[in-house]
């Protein structure tokens, strides 16, 4: 257990500790992985591996937007296992919201598991690129869409859902994956192709490549413009 910690605060629940990116854990001693927990008076943090979540990997990188905050209701598209979105989780804290949109059952399976123990978290077992389906289910607008999933048509997937459930001047943030939109392109000519089309939408607010950490991705924070 470690007691004297040097905490640095980077955005509204995202800390710096020991040159690592943490959040306040929401359910006190909550673990999905191997993630390390840290006590600190009555709080306890956990420490985010930027290899295994993108978001982690943009802050880490100097990330200077995050619309994500304390009371936020987010739609999150790609949620897998829960485990980035289980940060989310710490962040937006017990008024926030996180609907976790998965389809495929197998990561469903463990995301459901994770909402169980986090109430602000509630699993949709549906495909992205039908969000009439879920529609009922995602209640009022959203303040932010985040999106991580593998999907040639990733871009026009993001904008569909931005479209019907983010608010008026909402924020989005995406993880452009080359590989999965085009193979046999370069990601940068990739990049510029799914930034303009982003563009027709949204105001483009910061784009980083996540490399060393995750290779042939570029994360974006864009503002709707409707």
């Amino acid at each position: 257990m470690v007691t004297l910690l040097k905490i640095e605060k980077k955005f509204d629940g995202v800390f710096l500790i020991d040159k690592k990116i943490a959040t306040k854990n929401l359910i006190k001693n909550f673990k999905i992985s191997e993630e390390k927990l840290m006590e600190a008076g009555d709080a306890q943090y956990r420490s985010w591996d930027p290899y295994h979540s993108k978001l982690s990997a943009a802050i880490l990188k100097g990330l200077k937007n995050l619309p994500i905050k304390e009371g936020s209701k987010i739609l999150y598209l790609g949620a897998a296992s829960g485990t980035t979105a289980s940060y989310v989780s710490d962040i937006v804290g017990k008024n926030g919201l996180v609907y976790c949109v998965e389809f495929a059952p197998r990561s469903m399976r463990d995301l459901i598991g994770v909402c169980e123990k986090r109430k602000n978290m509630l699993p949709l077992l549906n495909d992205a690129r039908k969000p009439e389906e879920y529609e009922r289910d995602v209640v009022g607008k959203m303040d932010v869409v985040y999106c991580d999933i593998a999907d040639p048509l990733e871009i026009k997937i993001f904008i569909e859902n931005s479209k019907k459930f983010l608010k008026k001047e909402g924020y989005g943030m995406i993880a452009i994956k080359s590989q999965s939109i085009d193979v046999t392109k370069n990601p940068k000519e990739i990049y510029e192709a799914a930034l303009k089309k982003l563009s027709e939408k949204f105001r483009i607010l910061e784009k980083m490549d996540l490399s060393p950490f995750t290779e042939d991705h570029l994360f974006a924070v864009v503002q709707y413009e409707g």
